[in-house]
């Protein structure tokens, strides 16, 4: 079946039901914290639904630290500051003022290699987490049960094709720099951070270099004299650092991303609604958990189901849906987790085919520039994905803070994206269609 054939009100009549089970959400359950209480009532609340559509439903239970991904920001800012500062007593203040420390002050390396260890290392963590989305700090923290819910609408004979819509129930901890500043402060706060954090690594190695060799001349002498006073510089921009993640906020989350999660289960309502089968191909709903602690449920889910995805010959892609708000954003991500991650252009292309298909001829191909979307796992560990998400990168000013309510839903933006997600699970099956 084409898209050209679908009811359109079937369409509208599942972004009306999206819309109020959203405000359900926000009004009864509320924010929903990686591995909360919270999240699994949520996806409890769609699990009731979605055992209507579905053939079969499950959950998937896993381990995950929700404030290790972001604790990173205290730690790495605190290990900095107090680098800084404790170098700068050991340069700047007389060693017989320092007593017992007085022996460190009296070495030049010392206040170098401090500020060094402190810079590298954070920006090693830093790279770690947030641009990798490694679990490199979550030995540290505490785990809770994270769950990722599966529904499936399954195939009429053999099964040679699956297609998973996916969006995340969880909800982010309020990023500072984005309510205070209206997601104007973001940009500018964040690259002063790491772009003097950087300079600060660089120039405290070499400091420590032409220290350690006791060089002369006027540029070696400045590097290693006035060229601290940088660092306090790097001082200040971590203590914004420090206070980027309100862990004790957690946000609604209405746009980011039940818009997204309802997309998900939404798909096996229109296909019911329309009455539609498919011979060889399952659609998969599948909501996941710990996205906002860094993909740790897509992450998991893709790991145990490597086998079945890529070995079984079932011929398996993911399409995630990351909020749907935007609409002048409405785009294909091709790239992704800052631009580290290439997805698979060949599903990438059959979405962006299918966008057209549905009548939405303005999309692009999108690079998920700072940050990352649950469609980076499946595509790290060998699964065809992609993302479509509509969001003003700048960032939005409700993103990952307390503006993200249901005031700011968009349904044209959501109908937009239901529109894409049904031509591309129709594209998919092709031919394999059966119609009750």
């Amino acid at each position: 079946m084409k898209f050209s054939k679908i009811n359109k009100k079937i369409i509208s009549d599942s972004v009306d039901y999206s819309v109020n089970k959203i405000h359900e959400i926000i009004n009864t359950i509320g924010p929903r914290e990686s591995g909360s209480k919270e999240a699994f009532e949520a996806q409890e609340l769609l699990r009731k639904d979605l055992e209507k559509y579905a053939d079969e439903t499950h959950y998937e239970e896993y381990k995950m630290a929700p404030k290790a991904f972001l604790h990173f920001t205290k730690t790495v800012s605190a290990g900095v500051i107090g680098a800084t500062a404790l170098g700068g007593i050991f340069k700047y203040v007389k060693p017989e003022k320092l007593g017992a420390l007085a022996k460190f002050a009296k070495k030049p390396v010392v206040p170098h290699a401090l500020v060094a260890a402190a810079t590298c290392g954070g920006l090693f963590i830093t790279a770690m987490e947030f641009l990798l989305y490694k679990e490199f700090c979550d030995v540290f923290y505490k785990k809770v049960t994270g769950r990722n819910l599966i529904a499936t609408r399954k195939a009429t004979e053999e099964t040679k094709k699956r297609i998973i819509i996916n969006g995340h129930i969880d909800s982010a901890y309020e990023w500072r720099h984005i309510y205070y500043g209206n997601g104007k402060l973001m940009a500018p706060l964040m690259g002063m951070t790491i772009g003097s954090s950087a300079i600060s690594a660089v120039t405290s190695v070499l400091a420590c270099v032409l220290a350690s060799k006791n060089a002369k001349g006027a540029p070696a002498r400045f590097l290693t004299d006035k060229g601290y006073l940088f660092h306090f510089f790097t001082l200040l921009n971590m203590i914004t650092l420090f206070l980027f993640v309100d862990f004790d906020t957690v946000v609604p989350g209405a746009n980011d991303n039940l818009t997204g999660t309802l997309a998900a289960a939404s798909a096996l309502k229109m296909l019911d609604d329309a009455g539609i089968k498919f011979k060889n191909t399952d659609v998969v709903c599948m909501i996941t958990d710990g996205e906002e602690a860094g993909l740790r449920g897509a992450k998991q889910y893709a790991k145990d189901h490597y086998k079945e995805f890529v070995e079984s010959g079932v011929d398996t892609a993911v399409l995630c849906v990351d909020t749907l708000t935007d609409i002048e954003y409405l785009n294909v991500y091709n790239r992704d987790m800052t631009g580290t991650v290439k997805h698979d252009q060949d599903f990438c292309q059959l979405v962006m085919d299918s966008a057209k298909e549905a009548g939405h001829h303005d999309l692009k191909f999108a690079n998920v520039f700072f940050g990352s979307s649950d469609a980076a796992a499946f595509t790290q560990a060998g699964i065809p994905a992609t993302c479509l998400a509509a969001m003003d990168p700048s960032p939005a000013e409700y993103y990952h803070n307390r503006r993200d309510t249901g005031e700011k839903l968009n349904p044209k933006a959501i109908e937009a994206g239901y529109n894409i997600i049904l031509s591309s699970i129709l594209n998919f099956a092709g031919e394999d269609t059966e119609e009750k």
